[in-house]
């Protein structure tokens, strides 16, 4: 009996061992055909896609080709009309001797020879401020008004000097009429000409007196009893840079009220390395730049240098006088000045040089725009060297004789940028 169940249970086990065996050689070969059919479909696709691919960039290289109206990269065709109109101008490169200079720097003063500090004549009390700071004043405009006693005491002064004055006038007039009747004497007259010699003289003095505290005789004429106010005057034309009037407060002439500045000439100081005190003199032109301003180039002329070397920095000091006009240069600015060596330095040497205006900066490049044929430029990289008087020196890229744009680069630049732009939207 355990031997048939034996025999039962091997049967049945040979049994579903090979069903199993069957269903799993039966998945695999499935998968495979469907693997071999997918990896087929792949390869198909892949082609397809480089057919596409190619015919593709065959479209866009011919399109490109239709639009590149500006020729090879870096080049601009340009019709010699085009070029009259967009004031492109050509010229062959050549060596000319640069003026030599030296580049300082400094800041802008007021100059001090142009500065007044308006201060009363006699102590007063501020009743009248007419000006204030930034104010553009003339020479001898009231900016202020006092009241003062001592002005009050003058005024007492000179009103009896003047009495005095009418009745010796008057004495002798009187005199003279009884010595011509023979009534008086003639030392009566003469007594009564030197009484009114000193009454002139006296009211002269005090008129010279009111005249200095700023009041001429002129302004008291049909005053009456009303007291004149004490003027403070400017005595030049300028701008007011401080202030310090306040009504009410007590001034004297210790105290400044006012500061004004003739701004249309300014002073700028500049330091000058010991080694090039030799090529510099009194006289020299120079040119001044200040930041605020770049493109404004100010001509002056060197008007002292120091005597006195800085220790530390090794230095002297240099003063430019330079015009101001619409007074746009500041004190207190920092300016960089270009010192035009003086005539007798040693000469020059001929370079290449080319205007400054024809260098271009293109993708943080200097560049110069080169033509053989007089229609086609190609952007030339080239290096610079020192520059002076609007030249450039060129050190690389060009060579003498090459014709080159000497204006309207900045148009042929644009052309570029421009040829550029088209081409990367297509």
């Amino acid at each position: 009996m355990n031997t048939k169940g034996i025999i039962i249970g091997i049967i049945l086990a040979l049994a579903l061992g090979g069903g199993l065996f069957y269903r799993f050689t039966h998945l695999t070969s499935g998968a495979g055909e469907q693997t071999e059919k997918q990896e087929a479909g792949h390869k198909e696709e892949k082609a397809g896609g480089r057919e596409e691919g190619k015919e593709g960039h065959k479209g866009e290289k011919e399109g490109h080709e239709g639009h590149d109206e500006h020729g090879e990269e870096g080049k601009v065709t340009m019709t010699a009309e085009m070029q009259k109109q967009n004031g492109v101008v050509v010229a062959p490169a050549k060596k000319q001797r640069l003026a030599g200079t030296i580049s300082a720097t400094g800041k802008v003063e007021a100059n001090a020879d142009r500065i007044a500090h308006v201060s009363p004549r006699i102590s007063g009390k501020i009743v009248e401020v007419r000006a204030s700071l930034g104010d553009s004043v003339s020479a001898g405009q009231a900016l202020a008004s006092l009241d003062s006693v001592e002005l009050g005491e003058a005024l007492n002064r000179y009103h009896q000097s003047k009495t005095k004055l009418a009745l010796a006038q008057s004495n002798m007039d009187r005199i003279k009429a009884l010595v011509e009747k023979k009534i008086a004497a003639r030392k009566d007259i003469l007594q009564a000409e030197t009484d009114y010699k000193m009454a002139q003289s006296e009211l002269h003095t005090d008129e010279e007196r009111l005249s200095l505290y700023g009041v001429s005789a002129s302004e008291l004429q049909g005053e009456g009893h009303k007291r004149p106010l004490l003027p403070v005057k400017s005595p030049i034309g300028g701008i007011i840079t401080e202030k310090h009037a306040i009504v009410g407060e007590l001034s004297d002439p210790s105290k400044s009220l006012y500061t004004v500045a003739d701004l249309s000439s300014v002073w700028v100081l500049v330091d000058i390395n010991e080694k090039d005190l030799a090529k510099i003199r009194k006289g020299q032109t120079a040119t001044v730049m200040v930041g605020a301003f770049p493109d404004l180039k100010l001509k002056g002329r060197i008007t002292y240098i120091a005597d006195l070397v800085n220790e530390s920095t090794r230095t002297v000091k240099a003063r430019i006088e330079v015009a101001n006009p619409g007074r746009k240069l500041k004190p207190e600015m920092f300016a960089t000045a270009e010192l035009a060596l003086a005539s007798d330095a040693p000469p020059v040497l001929a370079v290449l040089a080319v205007p400054e205006e024809a260098v271009q900066e293109l993708e943080g490049k200097k560049l110069l725009f080169v033509t053989e044929n007089g229609t086609e430029f190609e952007r030339r990289p080239v290096e610079l060297g020192r520059a002076a008087v609007g030249m450039v020196e060129i050190t690389g890229g060009l060579k003498e004789g090459e014709r080159y744009a000497v204006k309207g680069g900045f148009v042929l630049k644009s052309e570029i940028k421009k040829g550029e732009l088209e081409g990367h939207n297509h």
